[in-house]
């Protein structure tokens, strides 16, 4: 495998977003709805978090794991008085949504619908973005894991996931009114991923279609945070619940400092040995090449020396959100 080049990033965006605010519009970001009363039960013997201690305006990252605890999807809850708002990941709406359908048994009062056609959503980040959200005139939610809706607008804070900020939500229609009212009051819009992906991995936080995948389980990926120790049972929890127990988890998400590029897909190998496979790389315009990889202890140490092809790379540690 060649080592890749690295990609030119604006540096403006990523400015942007190390120090102040910018925003990334999402169209392959789908939104669910579930309704009926038993909507929240059945989320909550399904995924790894405590979906059900929710109150209306509270919201809650979850996953959804395999019988053998990997991951299979990753979304954000969002409880309202009458339904629950599922964000979906990346492209992965429509495979939620039947994933959740197979589910419902023929005695659950639950429905699933696909309002991805006229909802929107896009991403504020960075630094500023609360500052930015009073400048434009738009209601901001005091807590994390909190949204506030207004006038159609649904805006949710998230500092754990993601690179920390807001996810606002408005009618498909609105949304080229909404960018521009963020450009109005200062934001940057990133026209390309290279910056956003950069300041992600710099930060160490998974995404998925990188990190989060079905190669993984959410303990091997720095998200047991989402996975609630005191609720029932659910797919994948007897064998989430061993790891933590008995200390089990042999892998863990870290990040790599080099002095050129390393490829996703790679190995990374200790004296010869496959330790890891790098799993997200970019090019940060404050540090040069940075890259995320699960790694095998004990080379999951911060200062363990690695190589991925022939390139050198040292691990460093990833501050984890707290549980």
């Amino acid at each position: 495998m060649s080592a890749p080049t690295a990609v030119a990033v604006n540096d403006r965006e990523y400015q942007a977003l190390a120090s102040a605010a910018a925003f990334q519009a999402r169209p392959d970001f789908g939104i669910l709805r579930l309704q009926g009363r038993d909507r929240t039960d059945f989320l909550q013997r399904m995924t790894t978090n405590d979906v059900a201690r929710l109150q209306p305006g509270q919201a809650a990252l979850t996953i959804l794991t395999s019988p053998v605890a990997r991951i299979d999807a990753v979304f954000s809850v969002l409880c309202r008085n009458d339904d629950l708002l599922l964000l979906a990941s990346e492209g992965q709406a429509d495979a939620l949504r039947q994933r959740l359908q197979s589910q419902i048994f023929f005695m659950d009062k639950v429905t699933v619908s696909d309002d991805s056609a006229h909802l929107s959503r896009l991403r504020l980040l960075g630094p500023a973005a609360g500052e930015l959200l009073a400048a434009a005139g738009l209601p901001q939610p005091e807590s994390d894991d909190h949204f506030l809706e207004r006038d159609a607008l649904t805006v949710l804070r998230q500092e754990r996931y993601d690179i920390p900020g807001y996810e606002l939500i408005c009618p498909a229609t609105e949304m080229d009114e909404l960018q521009q009212r963020l450009t109005a009051a200062g934001a940057d819009l990133l026209a390309g991923a290279e910056a956003y992906e950069a300041h992600r991995i710099e930060l160490g936080r998974p995404r998925p279609g990188k990190e989060l995948t079905d190669s993984f389980s959410p303990l091997e990926t720095g998200m047991a945070w989402v996975c609630a120790e005191n609720k029932g049972c659910y797919t994948g929890q007897e064998i989430i619940a061993r790891q933590l127990t008995y200390d089990k988890v042999t892998r863990s998400l870290v990040r790599l400092r080099s002095e050129q590029p390393l490829p996703e897909g790679a190995s990374a190998k200790v004296n010869g040995r496959v330790a890891g496979t790098v799993t997200s790389s970019g090019f940060s315009p404050a540090s040069g090449p940075v890259a995320l990889a699960v790694l095998k202890r004990p080379h999951n140490a911060a200062g363990v020396e690695v190589t991925v092809d022939d390139a050198d790379a040292c691990v460093e540690d990833i501050r984890l959100p707290a549980t």
